[in-house]
């Protein structure tokens, strides 16, 4: 692909494709690599704007996300909606917003207007209004997802798709459930259907399997955290966090991710209450893996319950914005390098290999989690790359198909 314009999903993907393989590669700045890395970020990007707007989220999600952000309940709603009895049918989508409503709650607790003149989603979606043949069936019989053996899958798409969904309810549940998604951090548009089918088959993957312990979310404390985080320090320590997440009652899924959904890991629950941490592996690197772990098991232990949706993030974005998100990446970062002995080490300050081994020889992590601080804390991920456990992660998780 030249450097004109993505035409079409055919240069999209090219561009996709070449755009994740540069950035394994980590190319050094003001390399040819490097310049194709930004260029090809632009024409994604350019793209994706033109043919897959973000779509504002739904009216009653709003009030309630901006709710959890400023620590409001329902009583602190009856200034700007009215009474008790109308703040509740509100929120629970029995009554509309009137003008007078959006105006207080747009002037007096900052949502915009746009977000909330919108119609509130169902919260009993309606099976008719599904677009089946957007689903990526050909990709899932690829996988192995869905066992089809023809050649014309959009014939049948409808039955494919709701026979995938099934183990987990069927496609009214599975829809309402991303109704009620807490986060979906990502600075680029995900494909909403293509992202729906991984977390199905994440979670009808989950169901699959007994777990040898039960789940209470006191156990992911910040000590128990740090604990797992050593794990690193072994040849084959995720291997080793997915058995002990176990031995808690909360699943490890390993799921190759789809294309366009850009997705790193997400925090989730089976439609039968059990905990789930999926991750793509989408880049094959050690201290990827232990900061996308740790981070969702701050969201699994903090900010997600059954039933109130799930978290979905692409951690090549900063996201200072969400305190839920900002929460996750503080506290994952200090259960791998607590920020006291980081800043004293002289890992802070050099920035070379030797001292970078050191500090995670002294602290028992191993070295990938102290090179990816130092790329984090430098801004420049072009450094240490030796370091970061390249080609390390995938290799543990052969079954996935890579």
């Amino acid at each position: 692909m030249t450097e004109s314009l993505i035409k079409n999903e055919v240069d999209y993907q090219v561009a996709l494709d070449e755009f994740e393989e540069l950035m394994q590669k980590n190319p050094d700045a003001d390399t040819d690599e490097a310049n194709r890395l930004e260029v090809l970020a632009v024409l994604i990007g350019e793209y994706e704007d033109r043919l897959m707007p973000i779509p504002l989220p739904d009216p009653i999600e709003a009030i309630k996300f901006r709710m959890d952000q400023l620590g409001f309940t329902q009583r602190d709603l009856i200034p700007y909606i009215g009474g008790r009895s109308r703040v509740s049918e509100v929120l629970a989508g029995k009554r509309a917003l009137t003008l007078t409503m959006i105006r207080s709650l747009t002037d007096g607790l900052g949502i915009p207007a746009a977000v909330l003149i919108q119609p509130a989603s169902s919260n009993e979606p309606h099976v008719e209004d599904f677009q089946w043949e957007k689903y990526p069936i050909r990709e899932m019989i690829k996988r192995g997802w869905i066992d089809f053996s023809g050649r014309n899958w959009k014939a049948h798409a409808e039955r494919l798709v709701t026979d995938f969904h099934a183990p987990v309810g069927g496609q009214p549940r599975v829809a309402a459930l991303f109704n009620r998604t807490r986060s979906v951090r990502s600075a680029r548009t995900m494909d909403q259907y293509a992202l729906q089918a991984w977390c199905v088959r994440v979670a009808s993957r989950a169901m699959e399997i007994k777990l040898p312990g039960s789940f209470s979310r006191s156990v992911l404390g910040p000590e128990y955290l740090s604990q797992l985080a050593k794990l690193s320090a072994e040849a084959d320590g995720p291997i080793r966090a997915k058995n002990e997440l176990a031995s808690v009652g909360v699943h490890l899924v390993v799921e190759r991710h789809l294309p366009k959904t850009h997705v790193d890991a997400a925090a989730l629950y089976t439609p039968d209450g059990q905990p789930v941490i999926a991750m793509s592996i989408r880049y094959d690197r050690l201290d990827n893996f232990w900061h996308c772990l740790l981070h969702d098991l701050v969201h699994l232990s903090r900010h997600l319950e059954p039933g109130m949706g799930m978290f979905i993030d692409d951690l090549d974005v900063d996201d200072d914005s969400d305190p839920q998100e900002r929460e996750a990446d503080d506290l994952a970062a200090e259960a791998l390098v607590p920020s006291k002995v980081f800043r004293s080490s002289r890992a802070a300050q050099v920035r070379t290999p030797g001292s970078v081994q050191y500090l995670a020889s002294s602290i028992g992590v191993h070295p990938a989690v102290i090179a990816g601080r130092v790329r984090h804390e430098a801004g420049s991920y072009r450094i240490l790359n030796q370091l970061v456990g390249q080609g390390e992660v995938r290799r543990l998780f052969p079954d996935c198909g890579w």
